[in-house]
Order: C-alpha cells, then structure tokens, then sequence
C-alpha cells in the first residue's frame, strides 16, 4: 500500500510602503520563487491580487512521510516571518492523509 501525504500552507502577509501592484509583484515574486528554490514546493500568490499592501501566498507539498510533510511547511512559514519587508499576519496548515477522502 502507498501512503501519500498533501500539506498545503496560507500565508497572508501584509506589505511595507507599496504604493502600486508592480511594487507588490517586486516583493512577491521574490519570496515564491526563494519558497519553490529553497524547499521543492509548488507556491504561488494566491489572494488578494486587486490589494497593494496584502498578499496570500499558498504552498503545497507532497511526501511520504508526515512528519516531513509538516516539517517542509513549518520551514517555508519560518522563512516567511523571517523577511523583514513582510509582516506575517496568519498561517494555517493543512493536511491531507490516506484516511482524508
């Protein structure tokens, strides 16, 4: 039997002195692509696109194992609250296991 885990991660996180939505991609991109790099996550901001100064950003894994499934996502929350032109103002993780249909 195949065990597969899926945790997926909402960070919505509000931005500094951004006065534009091109001002906001700037800030963004770079966190998603540093999330995708850095951990082998799918991620992608995924809220909140009409808002200059707020952003979702969503990340998704998969893996065997439960506890690295959590682990990869503590990791990707850490280095979130961790940049110091976002502010970290919710994170809600989810999992998905084999007894989950």
């Amino acid at each position: 039997m195949v065990i597969m885990f899926v945790g997926a991660l909402e960070l919505e996180v509000l931005l500094g002195d951004v006065h534009s939505l091109k001002e906001k991609r700037s800030l963004v991109r770079p966190v998603v692509a540093e999330l995708q790099r850095k951990f082998s996550v799918s991620a992608a901001e995924a809220g909140h696109h009409n808002l200059h100064r707020r952003a979702l950003i969503g990340v998704a894994v998969v893996g065997a194992d439960v506890t690295h499934v959590r682990d990869v996502l503590d990791s990707c929350e850490r280095l979130v609250a961790a940049r110091p032109e976002l502010e970290l103002l919710s994170a809600r993780q989810r999992l998905l296991g084999p007894e989950d249909e």
